[in-house]
């Protein structure tokens, strides 16, 4: 039941951590600009994503252009698109693998090989998680960077957005469930065969596999001497009979 218990809670974990891949992958708040004017009439909201960048007036009108180009963006950026794919990629075939592997479901029968295919699954799911830290601290870090520095105005400085923070708390979640999945250790292979209710046993005096050889007789090598007679006549049987007591 333990086990049970452990390898749901693994794809539960795992399964939410690739949700929130697909969050950081299509939300545009890797980067978010607070901008206002003269008047906070002119107050916009200015976000940067992996594949468009969004603009919000203060009045509630939203606009959203898609990226015409890659060399457009930071290298940062142009590094998350590729690195953030690849990790869904990798994270969506680990859940798979768990999935069909997982005693919950019927697609396998030999445990051994469930249990193991659990574990890569696991293992799957903590090289995804590596994958998004990559981009999401790397992002961190050039924005800080650029907030701090002297030379770029503050109206185009930018500060961490909403995906930052979720990419970290996606790669959390997937390191506690890879983990809770390659915990899933396999069960020992069994030594005698199973549903046989016998143990294999084989005869020290077995002959080796060949023609059928028939058993040897030998002829007494001294002449039998004594009386018996072969369909001799017996005497009756004794039978009792009955006493009759006065």
């Amino acid at each position: 039941m333990g086990r049970i218990a452990k390898e749901v809670s693994g794809q539960t974990l795992c399964f939410i951590g690739l949700v929130g891949l697909c969050l950081c992958c299509g939300l545009p708040m890797w980067r978010t600009t607070y901008y206002i004017g003269a008047n906070i009439v002119t107050g916009q909201i200015v976000w940067d994503g992996l594949w468009m960048k969004c603009v919000m007036q203060s009045t509630g009108q939203m606009q959203c252009k898609i990226n015409s180009s890659i060399m457009s963006l930071t290298q940062d950026l142009q590094a998350a698109q590729a690195l953030i794919v690849i990790a869904i990629i990798v994270a969506f075939v680990g859940v798979l693998m768990t999935f069909i592997g997982g005693r919950c479901s019927s697609c396998l029968k030999d445990e051994s090989t469930m249990a193991k295919l659990v574990i890569l699954g696991g293992v799957l799911c903590l090289v995804a998680a590596i994958i998004c830290i990559i981009p999401v601290s790397w992002s961190a870090a050039y924005t800080i960077s650029d907030y701090f520095n002297v030379l770029i105005p503050n109206s185009d400085k930018r500060e961490l957005g909403g995906c930052i923070y979720i990419g970290w708390g996606t790669a959390a979640i997937l390191i506690i469930g890879g983990i809770l999945l390659c915990s899933s250790c396999p069960p020992q292979e069994d030594v005698y065969p199973k549903n046989t209710g016998m143990y294999p046993y084989q005869s020290p005096m077995m002959r080796p596999a060949g023609p059928y050889v028939p058993v040897r007789t030998y002829s007494p090598s001294v002449a039998y001497t004594g009386n018996y007679i072969q369909n001799k006549p017996h005497a009756a049987t004794y039978s009792a009979v009955p006493r009759q007591y006065l």
